[in-house]
């Protein structure tokens, strides 16, 4: 009897496993595909199979492709948004430049991003055009709380449109910047007329 016992619950480990596997499993299958196809390629059963997991399993947590890739694209830019800024309190003017000026070389270089700018860039329209992604709201509050405890270096303002000034000026240098850049004025130049804007931008 307990023999038996030990197997049933063998039995319904093994059963339950596929649908026990964590949802960053199942987005890093989904991102493992999208750089190696990208996203018009991409389809509910190829994640499924390359996240070892039934499709009923994937349909019960994303309706589609498109609300995968939403969950993807959402967790690699907050991983770089949640590093980026500084943390509340007395922010001076020069961490924040340095703080945004790193984010966009970091998001500009992300390879998620490169593949999607590559092969399927009316995917950012939305973003751009259309409505505020997760991301952007993140990015947003995190430069209000900097810029709401500074140390007395950055202009009196409100933070939320100060925020927004920033994050208007910054994006050109993640989207832009490459088509503009080359031997003459290359990537790392162009950030610095980046820091420069805004640390005039800012300045009191």
């Amino acid at each position: 009897m307990v023999s038996q016992q030990r197997n049933t619950a063998l039995d319904e480990r093994v059963r339950v496993a596929p649908n026990a596997i964590a949802d960053q499993a199942i987005l890093d299958a989904a991102y493992a595909l999208l750089l190696a196809v990208g996203m018009r390629r991409l389809n509910m059963a190829d994640i499924a199979r390359r996240a070892g997991v039934s499709r009923a399993t994937l349909y019960r947590r994303w309706p589609n492709v498109q609300a995968v890739l939403a969950a993807l694209t959402t967790r690699e830019f907050a991983a770089l948004t949640r590093g980026a800024f500084p943390p509340s309190g007395r922010t001076s003017r020069a961490e924040l430049v340095a703080s945004v000026t790193g984010f966009v070389a970091a998001v500009r270089d992300h390879p998620l991003l490169r593949k999607i700018v590559d092969v399927d860039p009316e995917f950012l329209l939305p973003y751009l055009l259309q409505r505020r992604g997760t991301s952007t709201t993140a990015q947003l509050r995190l430069l209000e709380t900097a810029l709401a405890a500074h140390d007395g270096s950055i202009r009196a303002g409100d933070p939320a449109a100060l925020a927004r000034g920033i994050w208007l000026t910054a994006w050109p240098f993640v989207l832009t910047a490459p088509v503009l850049a080359d031997e003459d004025v290359p990537l790392a130049r162009l950030d610095e007329q980046l820091g420069d804007l805004l640390d005039r931008y800012l300045a009191p």
